[in-house]
């Protein structure tokens, strides 16, 4: 996936611990399909998802259809 040479992307990435790094990765993948399929487009604030994983955003619920 080419979001993940971006810059911005892996300057947000190496900001979390080994421990976090996929969650990191699985929170960009789901947020990049949702915006994607809202807007049309994968708008993202890599650092900000960072910031949300280091304040314990973790993914705790299956999806609802």
């Amino acid at each position: 996936m080419e979001y993940k040479n971006s810059t911005k992307y892996i300057e947000a990435l190496n900001t979390l611990s080994d421990e976090l790094k996929p969650v990191y990765e699985e929170f960009v993948s789901d947020y990049r399909y949702a915006a994607s399929a809202r807007h049309g487009k994968p708008y993202i604030s890599y650092i900000v998802l960072a910031d949300m994983v280091r304040a314990g955003w973790r993914c705790s619920a299956e999806p609802k259809k």
